[in-house]
């Protein structure tokens, strides 16, 4: 019994090697995708601004943080995701300096990383967005999403702010 499970490795090892000189042969090799966001994907950013969306990523730099970048035009209006991160030694502090810019119009987002606010992130030209401030141990985000259409019937206030809440959990979860 134990020379028969020998002779059924010996063929099954011997294809595997063939199969791994094929692909050797035929020149498959691993290749990097365009855009290397670690805290979400293009598939998922595509789902969040109601079609397909092309990503762009800027690694962080000298006091710079980190920024992914997913846009989406449309015939009527363009939506964007904007995620930005930033490891920083007193995360809390710049967390509180950043939320000054959305006033008096926040709202807390329960369980989304350490600590987390929700508020309008409206353009000047008459866009429409909203935004989400966090906190993940030493690490700050923002995300947010916007429409160049101010009464965008796809993307409505209600509907940023449940795609953005989904955004803030994927993001927050892939940076604990």
């Amino acid at each position: 019994m134990g020379d028969r499970r020998a002779n059924r490795t010996g063929p099954a090892r011997g294809l595997a090697t063939a199969a791994l000189g094929l692909c050797l042969l035929f020149g498959i090799t691993p290749c990097d995708a365009a855009n290397n966001c670690a805290w979400i994907n293009e598939a998922t950013a595509s789902g969040l601004l109601g079609g397909d969306a092309v990503g762009s990523f800027t690694e962080a730099a000298a006091e710079q943080p980190a920024v992914c970048t997913f846009v989406n035009r449309g015939e009527a209006a363009t939506h964007t995701l904007r995620i930005t991160v930033e490891s920083i030694s007193d995360a809390h502090a710049r967390l509180a300096t950043l939320a000054q810019a959305c006033g008096t119009d926040q709202a807390a987002l329960p369980a989304i990383g350490n600590e987390a606010l929700v508020c309008a992130a409206d353009d000047r030209k008459g866009g429409l967005g909203e935004r989400v401030l966090g906190r993940v141990r030493d690490q700050v985000f923002t995300i947010t999403i916007s429409s160049t259409l101010k009464r965008d019937p796809m993307l409505t206030r209600e509907e940023m702010k449940a795609r953005i809440y989904t955004a803030a959990e994927q993001v927050s979860g892939n940076l604990f």
